[in-house]
């Protein structure tokens, strides 16, 4: 048997792909990890040990089948589902994000999203083989109303995405260019709300206004980003020609049940999800203490700062033990910024005190 050399066998694999990146994932062995936009706080004792019987009595022999739907008219409920609108599920939002570039593959078909914005936007274009563009934001990380405009109408995409607030800049946009572009746009526009529990505004009470608006969420930054539940609500007609791509028992057993117990137990999450928020205020504080530091206004778990050496800075962190993202290289706007994640209290004065001596 011969066995074929290994730049024969990668010759099966797109171009595209082969120059790709793959999203990257930090090594956080040992490290306090503040990079993410992880909720900080486990389960109590008591509720694991609730959550651990219900899941080992689990009929994990079966495919996910009625529980699935059990969990979509939960969340409707949570979400206040507007009548007319309908709710799919997906395996963590960056399969939403997936499965919307494969359902609206058309000939000529292309996303647009404000940049910096969330790298998934833009790689599922590419993976897709959509048409991809990023409309930058002004200096301090605002839409450019006008930039935007005319993007839309010289590209007339298929898709825009509009991250509210956005990631990494932890920002909400200003309503009125929000509706000029909603207004405007010939295809769909997807608000992406994975920061909604610490927001300070939602879309969900606009969206019954529009027949091509979606609005999606996922429950990593309600408190299970190991659980991995997106959803996605719009119009039931739109929602029902994504979900024919969705693949088949896309939620496992235990994910969709361990979701189930978190919104049974909203009341738990929504105070941990209070207490972020203080602790976000806190920490604003302390950076507008640091002369070296410049932040910007959050509505989100996570704040963007700029230093005057993020590579410096964010070695001196990591040489300390604290892992966040040294988001600088992400875009030219990015120079020298870093992303810092909302933790407890007692991790928040960690990676302060980590920050002056690094800087």
């Amino acid at each position: 048997m011969t066995r074929r050399d290994e730049a024969q066998v990668l010759r099966v694999f797109r171009d595209d792909v082969q120059s790709m990146h793959a999203y990257a994932i930090q090594d956080s062995s040992g490290m306090l990890k503040l990079d993410a936009m992880e909720n900080p706080h486990r389960l109590s004792p008591e509720l694991q040990a609730e959550l651990g019987s219900r899941l080992g009595a689990m009929a994990l022999n079966r495919y996910p089948a009625d529980q699935t739907n059990t969990l979509r008219r939960k969340l409707g409920e949570y979400a206040n589902l507007p009548a007319g609108f309908d709710l799919m599920l997906g395996n963590g939002s960056d399969e939403l994000i997936s499965l919307l570039a494969m359902a609206c593959d058309i000939p000529g078909a292309s996303i647009l999203a404000p940049e910096p914005g969330f790298v998934m936007y833009g790689m599922s274009a590419k993976l897709q083989g959509l048409g991809y563009v990023g409309v930058p934001l002004t200096a301090d990380f605002e839409l450019d109303g006008p930039a935007m405009l005319a993007a839309i109408e010289k590209h007339q995409p298929t898709i825009i995405y509009i991250a509210y607030p956005n990631n990494p800049t932890a920002n909400l946009w200003d309503d009125e260019v929000i509706e000029r572009i909603v207004q405007a746009a010939p295809g769909l526009v997807v608000f992406d709300e994975a920061y909604q529990p610490f927001a300070s505004r939602s879309y969900i009470d606009r969206i019954a206004r529009h027949s091509h608006v979606l609005l999606m969420r996922t429950m990593s930054k309600f408190g299970l980003a190991g659980v991995r539940i997106g959803y996605m609500i719009g119009p039931k007609a739109v929602i029902a020609q994504v979900d024919k791509v969705r693949p088949p028992y896309n939620i496992s057993v235990l994910n969709c049940e361990t979701a189930l117990f978190a919104l049974e137990h909203e009341a738990v999450f929504a105070q941990q999800a209070q207490q972020l928020r203080e602790q976000r205020t806190w920490l604003q504080a302390a950076l507008a203490e640091m002369p070296a530091v410049k932040s910007w206004p959050s509505d989100a778990n996570m704040i963007l700062v700029r230093v005057p050496d993020a590579a410096k800075t964010f070695e001196g962190l990591k040489s300390r033990g604290i892992l966040i993202k040294n988001v600088s290289r992400m875009h030219p706007l990015l120079a020298n910024c870093l992303r810092l994640t909302v933790g407890t209290a007692q991790e928040n004065t960690q990676m302060m005190a980590a920050l002056r001596d690094s800087l």
